[in-house]
């Protein structure tokens, strides 16, 4: 992946970040947060 393409994908993230904070209103952090705690304990049952 070239740097141009890192630097594409993360403003895009960022800019989508930034959209539902100012308009959407979908607590992506917060949904983010929760899917991330779920998949960390879906793991922890396979250790």
């Amino acid at each position: 992946m070239t740097t141009s393409n890192v630097f594409t994908i993360f403003l895009a993230v960022v800019l989508l970040f930034v959209a539902d904070a100012i308009w959407l209103h979908w607590n992506l952090p917060v949904e983010i947060g929760k899917r991330f705690v779920a998949f960390v304990e879906y793991l922890s049952f396979w250790r």
